[in-house]
């Protein structure tokens, strides 16, 4: 992928191409085919970040074979997600891979340093919601993103909530967390100055439909601010913080 871009570079260089037709060349870099996945390798020059591996329904020869790829095309830096344990030993014994069993999260290479314009707050309405809120942290910091956590500060007891106001006022994104009800990120949507990501779980008891009782909730919060992804997605709660704290007023 490297080598490519630098010809594209000469070629502008060099008078042979314009900018425009490089700018356009670099954002159309093709993908690596190795059979069973297509490899996005410019996702990172498109998007500003790479593309992630979601190993759920992926076998680890599969994902051994786009880590080979991605790696080989210059990646440094590869997250997974959904990575079983019993995937992740078997992936390490090619590649050296750090596993965190909570958020079922796998980080090939070294995590960048924080430089976003701020913190991210990831704030759990009970410690059932972590397996999430890991998830969404990890993503957040593997993204160059300084990450705060709150666990267990749910509406049950708000006042563990209230105890943390230095965190969420001087937070710049805020992932709130939470399943039965989803109270949490109203709560949380009407105490902070920042955008609040609310992120359903699947927590709770019969009536909770897996979740979907805490994302109507979240979807009908009365609270300005509040924007919400689907029921257990921590990636994307992550992901989508790191792109706002990255962004420039």
């Amino acid at each position: 992928m490297n080598s490519e871009i630098k010809k594209i570079l000469e070629s502008v260089r060099d008078g042979e191409l314009s900018v425009d037709d490089a700018l356009l060349a670099v954002k159309k870099k093709p993908f690596e085919d190795i059979g069973y996945a297509k490899v996005d390798l410019h996702r990172g020059v498109r998007q500003g970040a790479a593309e992630v591996i979601y190993g759920a329904g992926k076998t680890p020869e599969q994902m051994t074979g786009i880590i080979d790829a991605m790696k080989k095309n210059g990646q440094d830096t590869i997250l997974i997600t959904r990575l079983s344990p019993e995937a992740a030993d078997k992936i390490r014994q090619k590649h050296e891979l750090d596993y965190r069993e909570t958020g079922k999260v796998g980080i090939i290479g070294k995590m960048p340093a924080p430089d976003g314009i701020g913190k991210i707050v990831v704030a759990t309405g009970g410690t059932s919601d972590i397996p999430v809120a890991e998830e969404a942290a990890l993503t957040a910091e593997i993204h160059g993103n300084e990450v705060v956590r709150l666990y267990d500060v749910g509406v049950a007891g708000v006042h563990r909530l209230l105890a943390h106001m230095d965190e969420i006022m001087g937070a710049s994104v805020i992932i709130a967390i939470a399943g039965m009800e989803g109270a949490l990120a109203s709560v949380v949507g009407g105490l902070a100055d920042c955008p609040v990501i609310a992120v359903p779980t699947s927590v709770g008891y019969g009536a909770s439909f897996h979740g979907v009782s805490a994302l109507l909730s979240m979807l009908n919060s009365c609270a300005s601010g509040v924007s919400v992804v689907n029921i257990d997605n921590g990636f994307g709660a992550g992901y989508l913080a790191g792109m706002i704290n990255h962004m420039v007023r």
